[in-house]
C-alpha cells in the first residue's frame, strides 16, 4: 500500500529577515511623490566625494532623482546639502547662500592641490617659521577678511573650456583660473600650534608647542597649524585662503581639515549620518518646510493656488525678489518673481495633476 506524501514544511524564517522585513514596512516610502519630495541635511565623512554620497542616498531612499547642492571635496565633511524627487529642481533655486567652515591650516608648504592630498611644490625652511611670531600670523589672516579677489583653487569643479579645472591639472596641464570677487565676512583665529622641529642647540624639539605670546625662541619648527573659523559668501575657497595666507607670510600654505558648519539656513545641528539615514530614511525637510525656510512667504488663497498649479500668473503685491507663496495649511506651491504687471512662477513645487 502506497504511503501518504507528507509535504516539507517551508524553512521557518530566520530572525535577520523577520528583522529586515519588518525594517523595511516600517520605513515604506510614502505613495506620494510630493510627500517623498524635500531637502536632506547630510554629514559628509572624509573620503567620499559628493557624487558618492548622492549615489548612496540614491540606495537608502530608493529614488534615482537624489542631487546636492554646493560640492565638498572629498576630504571635507560637515553639511551637503541634498534634495530628494522635486527638491532636486527646488535647490537648484537656493543660490548666493553663505557658508561657514572650520579648518585647519599648515603654514610652511604649499602643495598642487592647496590642501594636503596634493604633491608638495615647496618648503619653508625652519628658520622662516620660527621667525614669525603669532601676531604676524593673525595679521595676515584679517588681510583676507571683506570683499576681496580671491584666484580659486586649480583643482576646482570650475569649467575651462567645457572641462572641469581638477581634470585638466590631472591631466598635468597647466590651469590659470582668473580672480573672482567674494566676500569673507569673518576669518577668526582659534589657535596657533608650532609643530615638530629641533631645538637651537640640536637637542631636539617639542611635538605641538602651542604658543601664545609669539615666536619661540628655542626651536625651529617644522610647520604652523593655524586652526580657524570662516563666514565667507558661496564661491569662496578655504583651500585658496590657506594657499593665500601663507605666500603672504613668504612660506607657503595649505589645508589639512575642513569641516563645513552650515550653509545658508541649513546648519551641522539638524545633519544627520549616512549610517544614521540607512537605519531611519527620513527626509530633513518637507518641500513645504524647506520653501519657507529659504525664501520670503506670501499667503494665497485656495483658488489662487490652484491658479498657480495650472502655470497661471497672480496679480503682484510689491514684493522684491523670489519668493514662496503658501496657502493657510501651510502648502507652498511655487515660488514666483514679480515683474511688471505680473507674479510668474520660477518653481511650482505642486504642479496639476502630480500626487
Amino acid at each position: 500500500m502506497a504511503m501518504a506524501h507528507t509535504p516539507t514544511p517551508p524553512p521557518a524564517q530566520s530572525r535577520a529577515q523577520a528583522h529586515a522585513q519588518s525594517h523595511a514596512q516600517a520605513h515604506a516610502q510614502p505613495a506620494s511623490i510630493l510627500d517623498r519630495s524635500g531637502v536632506i541635511i547630510v554629514d559628509k565623512p572624509s573620503g567620499m566625494s559628493s557624487h558618492d554620497v548622492v549615489a548612496r542616498l540614491r540606495r537608502i531612499m530608493g529614488t534615482r532623482r537624489v542631487g546636492h547642492s554646493g560640492t565638498l571635496d572629498p576630504m571635507a565633511t560637515g553639511v551637503l546639502v541634498v534634495g530628494v524627487e522635486r527638491g532636486t529642481k527646488f535647490l537648484a533655486h537656493v543660490v548666493t547662500h553663505d557658508k561657514r567652515y572650520e579648518a585647519t591650516m599648515r603654514l610652511g608648504a604649499s602643495t598642487v592641490t592647496d590642501d594636503a592630498e596634493g604633491d608638495v611644490l615647496s618648503m619653508a625652511a625652519p628658520e622662516l617659521l620660527g621667525s614669525l611670531d603669532d601676531d604676524s600670523i593673525r595679521a595676515a589672516c584679517a588681510a583676507f577678511v571683506g570683499d576681496i579677489q580671491q584666484k580659486p583653487t586649480s583643482v576646482s569643479s570650475i569649467k575651462i573650456n567645457g572641462r572641469r579645472a581638477h581634470e585638466l591639472v590631472r591631466e598635468g596641464q597647466e590651469v590659470d583660473i582668473p580672480a573672482r570677487p567674494v566676500t569673507v565676512h569673518s576669518l577668526k583665529v582659534h589657535s596657533i600650534t608650532r609643530v615638530g622641529g629641533a631645538a637651537a642647540d640640536g637637542s631636539g624639539g617639542t611635538n605641538g608647542a602651542n604658543t601664545t605670546n609669539g615666536a619661540n625662541t628655542t626651536e625651529a619648527p617644522e610647520a604652523i597649524d593655524v586652526v580657524i573659523s570662516v563666514h565667507c559668501s558661496s564661491g569662496t575657497y578655504i583651500r585658496a585662503i590657506a594657499r593665500d595666507v601663507g605666500a603672504e607670510l613668504g612660506v607657503g600654505g595649505h589645508l589639512t581639515q575642513l569641516r563645513r558648519t552650515s550653509v545658508g539656513p541649513f546648519d551641522i545641528a539638524e545633519a544627520k549620518t549616512l549610517e544614521q539615514l540607512a537605519e531611519d530614511p527620513q527626509l530633513s525637510l518637507s518641500l513645504d518646510d524647506a520653501m519657507i525656510r529659504c525664501f520670503p512667504t506670501r499667503e494665497i488663497t485656495e483658488e489662487q493656488a490652484t491658479n498657480v498649479a495650472l502655470g497661471k500668473w497672480l496679480e503682484p503685491v510689491g514684493k522684491r525678489g523670489v519668493y514662496a507663496v503658501v496657502t493657510p495649511t501651510g502648502h507652498a506651491y511655487a515660488l514666483l518673481k514679480e515683474k511688471g504687471a505680473r507674479a510668474a512662477s520660477v518653481f511650482v513645487a505642486r504642479p496639476h495633476g502630480l500626487d
